[in-house]
């Protein structure tokens, strides 16, 4: 654990540290019983405000899904919560653990306690799920912690503040607001773990602050995550998946499918499947009560600029389900599309999409998909759809992704015992699951001496009884 935080009056963020700190050492680790009272009144903090966490969301993307915030944000963190309270006691036990022979009277064993102070970094684009969750799980190790939300989402921030202000005492839950300067000196504080959700390239200035003091980083990132069609795939029931996967919160997920790849011979079926799919699930239109709004124009303007620059080097950009023109009606709104003859020279190919539109790309065999996603960063998600377990077999053994859902999308996130977190570019290290209580612990090994101890045969003065138990032990 981190020493002693210096409290200077000048500096708020380490003031904060310093309480925090001293608020854990001075009541040591919770008892389950504590620990399992924080999560329920994490939880009723939530259902208390749902209404009003949809009004904030709502406010801050211009447009948001009313039932989109309630399931991805709100159902999703409550049965995280619940699925902690549920286990908490089990993942609480000291685990034993082998001896040696000539330890055989003695015992190990190893007990989790916890960091002490955690930092997290909420991004965006699910601005409460990400933020909570992550402290639903800090709570359950037995930490305190500070969160800094992002600046892009400032009605989802001051209700975050507000919300945990009224259900914790500051000095072991504390929200920090501001700009990105405030997240940069975030980031740089002597936390016992941080946790941080947003893009690749903030993540690695993240983890060069955190290794100034040494602190330990989990990294949920995001990248280009792959869509496999396999050969003779339902494209419909596919089509369907990956249009929900896509197109909630207008793509804005980490997780979403960012291209597809199609059997060159499928790509003209698929494409018009795919727009049945999202003309389904969008009957009025992205001017819908269900569309999401891109978060502003700020992030509008960088996907249009994807989309012209793939038009401009020769992609072919479709709008897609019923009178996409209408999203001109609302603001920073954009049509779902597909994109169709891209390739790596344009911006789409290179950069996470974080949008609605859909890169279709042909390949002939399976092993051209794979030499494909394996040429690329490494995503945090990969997608497969298909009964050719032969083929299956092969993408699960040689591609590396962050999680996989086999025959649909999003789904691996929900599962709560699952660890959830990327590899290579899409991150480092995963909460949720045992992972995640394991990851914001510390996992103390304990060795017992037992009252006879063979191991005093080898102190010295040595003999002929310590070279005869060496010749056993090395044999």
């Amino acid at each position: 654990m981190s020493a002693a935080v210096p409290a200077l009056a000048s500096d708020p963020l380490r003031l904060i540290l310093a309480q925090q700190r001293t608020a854990f050492s001075r009541d040591g680790p919770p008892s389950l019983a504590q620990r399992r009272a924080d999560l329920h009144r994490l939880k009723a903090a939530v259902l208390a405000r749902r209404s009003d966490i949809e009004t904030a969301l709502n406010a801050d993307f211009g447009h948001r899904s009313r039932h989109e915030t309630a399931i991805a944000e709100i159902l999703a963190l409550v049965q995280g919560i619940d699925y902690l309270h549920r286990r908490l006691r089990r993942f609480m036990r000291p685990t034993r653990r082998h001896v040696a022979l000539q330890f055989r009277f003695g015992s190990a064993r190893i007990e989790y306690q916890p960091l002490g102070v955690i930092g997290i970094m909420a991004p965006w684009n699910y601005p409460l799920g990400l933020a909570l969750m992550p402290l639903a799980t800090a709570l359950a190790a037995g930490n305190r912690a500070m969160i800094k939300p992002s600046e892009f989402t400032p009605a989802a921030s001051d209700l975050l503040t507000a919300m945990l202000a009224d259900a914790f005492p500051q000095d072991q839950v504390a929200v920090v607001t501001g700009s990105a300067a405030v997240g940069a000196a975030f980031s740089a504080l002597p936390f016992d773990h941080l946790v941080f959700t947003g893009s690749t390239g903030v993540g690695r200035e993240v983890m060069k602050a955190a290794s100034a003091n040494l602190v330990p980083v989990t990294l949920e990132l995001g990248g280009k995550s792959p869509v496999i069609l396999a050969h003779q795939t339902s494209l419909e029931q596919a089509a369907g998946a990956i249009a929900f996967g896509k197109l909630v919160n207008a793509g804005q997920t980490c997780i979403a499918p960012d291209y597809v790849l199609v059997p060159v011979d499928d790509v003209d079926s698929f494409v018009a499947a795919y727009d049945k799919a999202v003309a389904a699930l969008y009957p009025q239109g992205p001017t819908s009560a269900d569309y999401t709004a891109i978060l502003n124009e700020r992030h509008y303007g960088r996907l249009t600029g994807l989309i012209e620059d793939a038009r401009a080097k020769g992609a072919r950009v479709v709008d897609i389900g019923v009178r996409p023109e209408e999203a001109q009606r609302r603001p920073h709104t954009m049509a779902p599309s597909i994109v169709i003859g891209a390739t790596d020279g344009m911006t789409i190919m290179q950069q996470e999409i974080f949008g609605p539109a859909l890169p279709i790309l042909p390949y002939r065999d399976i092993d051209d998909a794979i030499a494909y996603i394996n040429a690329r960063p490494r995503p945090l998600a990969l997608y497969y759809f298909g009964a050719d377990s032969e083929a299956r077999r092969k993408v699960l053994a040689r591609t590396a992704s962050g999680n996989v859902t086999l025959n649909g999308t999003l789904m691996h996130y929900v599962q709560d015992d699952l660890p959830f977190g990327g590899v290579g570019a899409s991150g480092m290290g995963a909460y949720h699951g045992i992972e995640g209580f394991r990851s914001l612990s510390h996992a103390k090994g304990i060795f017992e001496q037992g009252r006879f101890n063979g191991s005093n045969l080898l102190r010295a003065p040595f003999g002929r009884i310590a070279d005869a138990i060496l010749g056993l032990m090395l044999r």
